[in-house]
This record gives structure tokens, sequence and C-alpha cells, in this order.
């Protein structure tokens, strides 16, 4: 990454833990912006540096956020600014929190225990928590897998009832690899949003909607979504699961 000198001048010399952020619903115009090879000013200006953890900081997560803002007001750069942080008291709370997010435009949730110590690596006292949408799609054709997957499939080209056309290849087993859903089967997948070539961002397999259908099972249909956010299903359901262009924090005790 190339960024301006003077962004890089601006920051303090502890370690930081962060993003970079333009604004919700802009992360392919960051991603264009952080992978010119010559930054330009103007476009960086727009860029913040969000931070939400100090690494090997000493005390409790609570303790160390009231260090990162005593070290951003210290910085006193605009494009350096500290993750809103907020505690939930129980389940309600935290589901309204999530929809408000949400529907702001937000990702999902991040989860951190007040009173937790930095660790490194994957911890419960760290989770995410973000909506998924669920939808169908037609199986076009089976891609051959790589590596370990050599002989087996390595991801289905499918096929949205819009006509958007793109490859899955997460969610499967390996079983299912040997055994892909048939061309011109139809499958149920997740994902999170949408690229604005209305493209699924990080689809998983979930099931052949078939075999979903001949147990029995009743599909639910009409997800929320809200346009201001950029959630834009592919008529496609909500579903709440753990899982951020999130910008939000949950404090639990």
């Amino acid at each position: 990454m190339n960024a301006p000198e003077w962004f890089i001048a601006g920051l303090p010399a502890e370690p930081l833990d962060g993003e970079l952020w333009i604004a919700r619903g802009q992360f392919e115009a960051l991603s264009g912006i952080v992978r010119r090879k010559a930054p330009r000013d103007e476009d960086w200006r727009r860029v913040k540096f969000m931070v939400f953890e100090q690494p090997d900081g000493a005390g409790s997560f609570s303790e160390r956020i009231d260090s990162l803002r005593a070290i951003v007001a210290r910085a006193g750069v605009p494009w350096l600014q500290v993750v809103e942080q907020f505690r939930v008291a129980d389940r309600a709370a935290l589901q309204a929190r999530l929809d408000e997010v949400v529907k702001g435009g937000g990702e999902g949730l991040m989860l951190h225990r007040a009173d937790a110590p930095y660790v490194t690596g994957r911890s419960d006292a760290l989770l995410k928590l973000k909506p998924l949408f669920d939808t169908e799609a037609t199986v076009i054709a089976h891609l051959p897998g790589r590596g370990r997957l050599e002989g087996m499939m390595g991801s289905l080209l499918v096929e949205t009832a819009g006509g958007v056309r793109f490859q899955i290849g997460t969610g499967f087993s390996d079983a299912e690899r040997r055994a892909p859903p048939p061309v011109g089967s139809q499958i149920t997948f997740v994902y999170r949003d949408l690229t604005q070539d209305g493209v699924p961002r990080f689809a998983s397999y979930l099931r052949r909607r078939e075999a979903f259908l001949s147990q029995g099972l009743t599909l639910v249909t009409g997800g929320r979504a809200s346009s201001a956010a950029g959630w834009r299903p592919l008529s496609g359901r909500r579903r709440a699961a753990p899982g951020a262009d999130t910008q939000r924090r949950a404090c639990v005790p």
C-alpha cells in the first residue's frame, strides 16, 4: 500500500490495530484508492484510519480503549479516529443495535468482552455478529479443483434468476465436491451483500434446493433490506448469523 507521506507522518509511534475506511458502502472506492501505485492527495483526504485495538496493550479492553482515545487525541489529525464503542445489557439490546447498524449500511457488529486482555488469534472474547442473505441460483458448470481438490469439483459456476453469473467455491464438504449438484439443478447459497455490478460478495454454498424442499420444509421469503445501506438482496432472505465494514463495536460485560 502506498499512502502519502503526510498521512503516515501524522500517525503516532504507538502500534495501533484498525482499518482504513471512507464510509459505508464505499469499500470498492477505498480498494481502488489504496491500490494506486502513485497516491493522490485528494483521494487520501477522504480516507480515515479507524482504530479499535492496541496490540500488546496492558489492562482490559476497556482500559485499552481509554488509552487509544488518549493516543488519538494527542495525534490531533482528522484521519485518525477511534471506532465507536458501546455496551449492551442483554440480547434484545444487542439485536436492536445490530438492526440499527445494518439499516444504516454497516455489515454487523464486533462483540468484545470489556474485561478481556489482549490476545492474538481467534478468541471467545472477540466475536463477529452479522446478518446474511440466502437465495437460489442454477448450476451452470462444474469447475475442476486444484491442489488438494484435484480430481474433485473446485467451484460451481452458477446463474441467478436475474442473469448474474459467478463462481461459488466455499461451503462444500469433500463428499459434496465428489458428487456436486448436477448442472441444471438449483442450489441455495448465502452471501453478505452485492458488488456494484450485482455480484454476491462472500458467497458460500448452503444446500441443494430440491433436497431441502423434499424434506417438507417451508422456505420463508421476503428478506429485509435497506437501499441506503447498499443491501440489494437477490429476492433473498435475511438471516442473523455469527460471523466488518462494521465501524461499530459492542462491549459485553
